[in-house]
């Protein structure tokens, strides 16, 4: 079957390392191919860099949509937003709410993961502390009780691909086991748990820290808590917020030091008003302001969530970090592909691959963003 793009001359991210005037080859299937057939058309895309589409594994909406409460429009118009800024495969995040409306909604979310348009769900929230709720209704929380963590994940039809929960509290630590046997991930966040109570839940199977740093206690030369116990076990990997407000350089350069970039995965924890601007937004049952695309409460004043994507998260650590541009295509596309169990379709540019990809200018703006080989946002060289 004859390819249907070949993109040639810029710089092309691989797992082993970077290509200089490298090229990509697309075929027909919307696949990455090993070769080119003779006299397939090329796009010259000299001083561009092309890297894999990027992986979210924790967002909560964009474009002014809600996934914890938008109709099946609002939804798909929050992925489009983030699909622009390079974002080609997405978990849809909750927020905390009542259970019988998150079990409604993960049936209705289960319904665009078979459809391919999200891939899967993540629960952040009910099951979450108290002393770290963050932007979390306080009155809709519970103890992570394995019944219920087990109602949603029957809710969402095979299409759970994450919990966050507290694993001190009451059921935690089952719950966390009953997570790793049905093959989803059991991620430790919105917590008060002590470096031995983390170490615990560690050991029962949990193995990503939500949005590391936030929503739990600070390190402690006495009482090293959950931070320690999360940064220096392998089996972790660590969620960061690289949006400059969420966590200071010199912690986001700690994290990286210490977990090392194949343990890190950037994330956006995104609500309604990423790519869409300042203004007043729901947040589940609470109220959120954003200004200066820093979103908090209207009540009390917590972050709640941001205003991410992760083309600037990209771009930041990069240029302000001073992350190498291959660790950083680790954090945004290969670790939370690996995290998700999608690995051999998407988070690298390798033949076989579904063709997901980002096209980077000089100064790592997105010029361009491909999705399973249709463009969705096209680089100007490719216009007629």
């Amino acid at each position: 079957m004859a390819p249907r793009k070949v993109l040639t001359g810029a710089r092309v991210v691989l797992p082993t390392g970077t290509v200089t005037d490298g090229r990509v080859i697309v075929d027909d299937t919307g696949r990455i191919a090993g070769h080119a057939a003779e006299g397939a058309p090329a796009l010259d895309l000299s001083g561009h860099w092309i890297v894999p589409g990027f992986v979210d594994i924790h967002n909560h909406g964009g474009g002014g949509a809600s996934f914890t409460s938008g109709t099946v429009d609002e939804v798909l118009t929050g992925v489009r937003t983030h699909r622009e800024h390079g974002t080609t495969t997405v978990v849809a995040s909750t927020v905390t709410g009542d259970m019988d409306f998150l079990a409604q909604r993960a049936g209705f979310l289960s319904e665009l993961t078979e459809q391919g348009e999200i891939a899967g769900i993540h629960f952040e929230g009910p099951f979450i502390s108290p002393c770290r709720k963050g932007a979390h209704s306080e009155e809709l929380l519970r103890d992570p009780d394995p019944a219920e963590v087990r109602k949603l994940l029957d809710a969402a039809r095979g299409a759970a691909r994450m919990v966050t929960l507290a694993p001190e509290m009451t059921g935690g630590i089952d719950s966390v086991r009953l997570l790793a046997e049905h093959g989803v991930i059991a991620a430790i966040g919105h917590t008060d748990a002590t470096y031995e109570q983390t170490v615990e839940a560690i050991d029962a199977g949990a193995t990503v820290a939500t949005h590391l740093f936030n929503a739990m206690p600070p390190l402690g030369h006495r009482e090293p808590g959950p931070i320690v116990a999360l940064l220096e076990d392998e089996r972790v990997t660590v969620e960061l917020i690289n949006d400059g407000t969420h966590l200071h350089r010199a912690a986001l350069e700690l994290a990286f030091h210490h977990a090392g970039p194949d343990r890190v995965a950037f994330i956006t924890d995104a609500m309604d008003a990423a790519g869409f601007g300042d203004g007043r937004y729901m947040l589940g049952p609470l109220e959120v302001e954003v200004k200066d695309s820093v979103a908090r409460l209207v009540e009390g004043g917590s972050i709640a969530g941001s205003t991410l994507t992760l083309d600037r998260a990209f771009k930041r650590a990069v240029t302000i970090d001073k992350i190498p541009v291959i660790d950083v295509v680790r954090a945004v596309s290969e670790n939370p592909a690996r995290l998700l169990g999608a690995y051999d379709r998407v988070g690298s540019l390798e033949a076989g691959k579904d063709a997901d990809l980002v096209v980077l200018d000089e100064a790592y703006d997105v010029k361009g963003v491909m999705r399973k080989g249709e463009w969705i946002v096209q680089p100007a060289a490719a216009r007629p």
